[in-house]
């Protein structure tokens, strides 16, 4: 399990008084402001969201200590992390998306597939991205449908393939 996990990626610089647009990551957008200071990757900085407001899709935030456009604009695109043991306690059948990186991807029949590098989302759902030993990454729709089984103590998802990836191609009438 990862010891912090990204909950919010700051954006474009919104108006001239330092306020930015934040993506969350957290199913309530607005519990950022409940996590404390959340920091960079590596450590090194960390922000307070000292107001914040829902928007179409995102959030429209202050940062302490952030004032103007500019000082807006050199944080476009930087990740925030919280330490996990912040977040509350996954329940049964629930997972962090960051719980399924570096698991086995099989299909239904326990062929292996290759390693969930991550999961993606943008704008239209989640994506599960799949690296097979050789060859290119698998971008899939992250469904029930396609990932019927996660298995966190097996360290595996089950992958349902489409007709067209698994080689088969459509089927016959």
């Amino acid at each position: 399990m990862p010891a912090q996990i990204c909950i919010a990626r700051i954006g474009a610089p919104h108006g001239v008084r330092g306020a930015v647009r934040l993506w969350t990551f957290t199913e309530d957008p607005l519990a950022v402001k409940r996590y404390g200071p959340l920091a960079t990757r590596d450590g090194t900085r960390q922000f307070e969201v000292t107001h914040a407001r829902e928007a179409k899709g995102h959030l429209v935030a202050t940062l302490k200590g952030v004032t103007t456009r500019e000082d807006a604009e050199r944080l476009n695109g930087v990740e925030l992390y919280i330490a996990r043991e912040k977040l509350p306690v996954a329940g049964e059948d629930e997972y962090y998306h960051a719980d399924l990186i570096g698991l086995a991807a099989v299909t239904s029949a326990d062929q292996p597939l290759g390693r969930v590098i991550a999961i993606h989302n943008f704008g239209a759902g989640d994506i599960i991205e799949i690296a097979p030993a050789q060859g290119a990454t698998m971008l899939l729709p992250f469904t029930n449908a396609v990932v019927p089984e996660v298995d966190l103590a097996g360290g595996r998802v089950v992958i349902e393939l489409p007709e067209e990836i698994d080689g088969d191609g459509p089927a016959d009438a």
